[in-house]
């Protein structure tokens, strides 16, 4: 109900808001000027709340057009807004209003902003309509040069949009023969009839498919046989509890595809309500010249959307989130975005729904452009039967310690999801692309990477692989599996991974396993060998780690919990973190000899990095190094323990440059010189580092960003992000330094006069 001055205006479906208009609820406030938005030509969005000092209450309320601010390329800044106010009596009243707009107002050109909506359910037929409605005829496919028109056999008259309806098949090349269920032998004219099949099988049987693993011809690298699984297939997801069945086609010289192996037998209950009794799919003809040309698309990218007697009808992307969610969280990401002028956070629509959500505050984003050169994409709440889709970008700050990036909740495991994603990273974090990503190895995951970071080194996440291994290995002996461990962490050189590996793959006839042939062309994604020579800030290969939140946060983490766990959370680290600023600033570590170089970097390193380097320094004692090359300014070194034949490297030194490399790849890997290169500048008596291998993002000084390697190569627009986020964080410490007392405040404002006439000056 709506009341003007106490009045009950019965024709208020057509007021203008005004001062002093009240309402029951703010749902009520918000209802009412959506409807007026609509009737004038624009539309709206809940902007920002506020809370009652005394119980934390809401107490007032804003409303906004939904081209207020800049946060999307769409938005203008629009002011037009309206407020309301709680009132003692529990109503809300319209206290401030805004009615301008600094753009052209109509609905033709609006793009949907996210606005929350309940879903209309759409209008079921009758019984009656559905009798009514023309049914339709079993077809067959018939193959065209890149396009293929499916006709109707019995009338020789096109279905109606392109609707395939599989039932008719030959068995052995005889025509005729109806088989409602797949068996050996049986023969499709494409890869695509054949997945139909085989889903309208499943639907009527009472499961689900998925797209299994591909074969392909090692002469032309074409696919030669495709395999078709029960959804529930695998271990990688909750849901899935290894189920064994499967049909799996294989490409004749004809170019024709026969069923060559299959298992109808599940290892779960059948759920007869999963079909949907309708036996109508709509083909996609991009997947149908995919087959006809090239065969990288595929099924892969195949998106099947169910037809009601000839209509199709848009299949939804499925969407992991409560609708709770979104009006918690975005009523959170309001509050702090008043609270910290650096806040960001996006919200991915699809349709006019709400799907994912990002957001990072301003010292994560600051933090970002000092360690975001190596990150940790943590989706570990798909390990267990999740209730939060949780999703967090970690990196590692200079005390070697878990710092918060970024945040997410995702919809749906899908590409797209994951996509936009990464693209909303890349505009919060002002394009910074990291070096290296920690992520799982699904495909959705790493079609996203390569798609937005194609020059990142996609690593795949431990705990997965850990998982794939107990999945595909767990039949196989201990004997195999020892040596497998030692192909894996001990090969030294490719040369000696690959010949291991092949022996291993022959010895126990393994060519035809597809997960140990995937993992192989995997190689430097996971295999610490490959994964030496490139940059994660020294995050462990062989372990995960450890998830950001604790134990605060998990996939069941309640949605009245969520908010108040985070803080907590965010808080404990940001403490850690502190503690270690001020231990490092105010401790120094016992030197152990008397070198330059430990003092040099005692001074400059963090109490953590420094511990690092000076056991590298004391263990380079350990080493004998031997000269076996030299031409020109270019010398070789052979590096060998003490006693030990076998733990040796090579250490390539240049005397032009003093710079050096290791076989060992300790400074590639984490940015700290290994004992190798080490005993190397002590044996041509090179008594301090190179500044060239004292990486900024270890110091002590790292609080500051980057900024002082202006010549690192960084572009102009990279460099005023990279001073931009430094000023505002030192801004942000020297404002809460300065807001403890009247004195400090009158310090803090003499200082920023005396700074402003300076820069004036330098101006």
């Amino acid at each position: 109900m709506v009341q003007v001055n106490n009045r009950v205006d019965e024709g208020n479906s057509r007021l203008e808001p005004c001062m002093g208009l009240d309402f029951d609820s703010a749902d009520a406030a918000r209802e009412f000027y959506g409807a007026y938005a609509t009737r004038v030509g624009f539309r709206i969005r809940t902007g920002q709340l506020y809370r009652s000092r005394t119980d934390g209450s809401v107490s007032s309320r804003r409303f906004v057009c939904s081209k207020e601010g800049f946060q999307l390329n769409s938005r203008t800044g629009c002011p037009a807004f309206i407020r309301v106010q709680r009132r003692d009596s529990g109503t809300w009243m319209i206290d401030q209003i805004h009615k301008d707009h600094n753009h052209e107002l109509g609905l033709a050109d609006e793009s949907h902003p996210p606005i929350l909506q309940k879903r209309t359910p759409k209008a079921m037929k009758s019984s009656a309509e559905v009798s009514q409605t023309p049914k339709l005829k079993l077809t067959e496919v018939s193959q065209r040069p890149k396009f293929k028109l499916i006709e109707d056999v019995d009338n020789g008259h096109p279905c109606p949009s392109g609707v395939i309806n599989v039932k008719r098949f030959k068995r052995g090349g005889d025509e005729g023969q109806f088989e409602a269920e797949p068996y050996a032998g049986l023969v499709f004219n494409s890869v695509d009839e054949a997945y139909q099949f085989y889903q309208i099988y499943a639907d009527g049987a009472g499961f689900r498919i998925r797209i299994g693993q591909l074969f392909r011809s090692k002469n032309d690298g074409s696919i030669t046989s495709r395999r078709f699984v029960c959804s529930k297939e695998g271990f990688q997801h909750p849901s899935r509890v290894g189920c064994g069945a499967f049909m799996r086609i294989k490409r004749q010289e004809s170019g024709t595809w026969i069923v060559d192996r299959l298992q109808k037998d599940h290892n779960h209950n059948l759920d007869l309500q999963t079909g949907t009794h309708q036996k109508s799919y709509n083909v996609s003809k991009k997947f149908m010249d995919n087959v006809n040309g090239d065969e990288n698309g595929g099924l892969d990218s195949l998106d099947v959307a169910k037809v009601t007697y000839g209509s199709p009808i848009r299949r939804a992307r499925e969407n992991n989130i409560a609708s709770d969610w979104y009006q918690l969280l975005l009523d959170y990401f309001q509050t702090r975005q008043a609270e910290d002028t650096g806040f960001f956070y996006s919200v991915e629509t699809d349709n006019g729904s709400c799907m994912s959500l990002f957001w990072a505050d301003g010292r994560s984003r600051f933090s970002c452009s000092q360690f975001g050169d190596a990150i940790v994409f943590d989706t570990s709440f798909r390990k267990s039967n999740y209730l939060v889709p949780f999703a967090s970008f970690v990196g590692v700050n200079h005390h070697k310690q878990p710092v918060l990036l970024a945040c997410a909740l995702i919809a749906n495991i899908s590409e797209e999801s994951f996509t936009w994603l990464f693209q909303t990273w890349l505009r919060a974090m002002s394009g910074c692309r990291p070096k290296c990503i920690i992520a799982d190895q699904d495909v959705a995951i790493q079609q996203a990477i390569m798609k937005v970071f194609p020059r990142t080194h996609h690593r795949f996440s431990m705990w997965q692989i850990r998982a794939m291994e107990q999945e595909n290995l767990r039949s196989m002996t201990e004997e195999f599996k020892c040596e497998y461990e030692k192909c894996i962490y001990q090969s030294q050189t490719s040369v000696e991974f690959n010949t291991t590996w092949s022996a291993l793959i022959n010895r126990y006839a393994l060519k035809e396993n597809a997960w140990l042939r995937e993992m192989s062309e995997k190689r430097e994604s996971w295999v610490p060998l490959f994964l030496r020579g490139k940059f994660c800030a020294g995050i462990p290969i062989n372990e995960s780690l450890e998830p950001f939140f604790g134990t605060l946060l998990n996939a069941q983490t309640p949605i009245e919990e969520f908010i108040s766990r985070f803080e907590r959370g965010l808080a404990r680290r940001h403490d850690e973190e502190r503690k270690e600023d001020f231990n490092s600033y105010n401790l120094q570590a016992f030197l152990h000899t008397k070198e330059p170089v430990e003092e040099q970097c005692r001074r400059l390193y963090t109490l953590t990095v420094f511990k690092i380097f000076q056991n590298e320094l004391l263990q380079c004692y350990n080493y004998l190094g031997i000269k076996t090359y030299e031409e020109g300014t270019i010398s070789r070194y052979s590096v060998r323990r003490c006693g030990n034949e076998i733990e040796k490297h090579a250490v390539t030194f240049s005397a032009s440059n003093i710079t050096a490399c290791c076989s060992c790849q300790m400074f590639e890997f984490e940015g700290i010189l290994c004992r190798h290169i080490l005993r190397v500048f002590n044996l041509l008596d090179i008594r301090e580092i190179p500044p060239c291998y004292i990486l900024h993002r270890w110091t002590k000084n790292a609080e500051y960003g980057t900024v002082r390697d202006i010549e690192s190569g960084v572009s102009p627009q990279e460099l005023k992000s990279l001073i931009m986020w430094s000023l505002r964080e030192t801004a942000c410490k020297f404002i809460e330094a300065g807001t403890t007392s009247l004195e400090k405040y009158k310090m803090a404002y003499e200082i920023m006069r005396e700074g402003g006439i300076k820069l004036h000056w330098q101006r």
